[in-house]
């Protein structure tokens, strides 16, 4: 995946700000305008929601070790958006294997912005998951023709 994104950002060529999404969350929400606002103001920003859950670390025996304060964690989604020379960079210099590209960045110390992101954005890896994408589909409104915007 990490080559997939240099590639596209090395054809791409110079520009002011890019988009990297997730094409297994096809459900994705009209925010993107605060992602890019986010991105201006630190060059590197990403969708995220509050964990609901709590969050055990286990070990390799299946016991829970600690449980993390959920406070302060946030689920990641995409569209990740960054400045199209500080991706570049963090997948020039970057090597380490990571699961997104603002890791990428983290991992050159600087600064990442959340974004609001929507619960509604789930990344599609499972049968169930393809499950409650189509049952969202479905309770989705449907513009019809007289209702688009021209």
């Amino acid at each position: 995946r990490q080559d997939s994104v240099r590639l596209g950002l090395e054809a791409l060529g110079p520009c002011d700000l890019v988009l990297v999404h997730d094409g297994a969350r096809l459900l994705i929400e009209p925010v993107i305008s605060e992602g890019l606002e986010a991105a201006r103001e630190t060059g590197a920003a990403l969708p995220a929601i509050p964990i609901a859950d709590t969050v055990k670390v286990a070990g390799p025996d299946g016991t829970v070790d600690r449980t993390l304060d959920r406070s302060r964690l946030w689920a990641a989604q995409t569209p990740q958006v960054f400045r199209y020379d500080l991706l570049l960079r963090a997948h020039r210099e970057v090597t380490a294997d990571v699961t997104d590209d603002a890791a990428m960045v983290e991992a050159l110390g600087l600064p990442v912005k959340l974004y609001p992101g929507s619960p509604l954005n789930i990344k599609v890896t499972s049968p169930e998951d393809l499950r409650l994408a189509q049952g969202l589909l479905q309770e989705a409104p449907h513009p019809s023709r007289a209702t688009r915007d021209p």
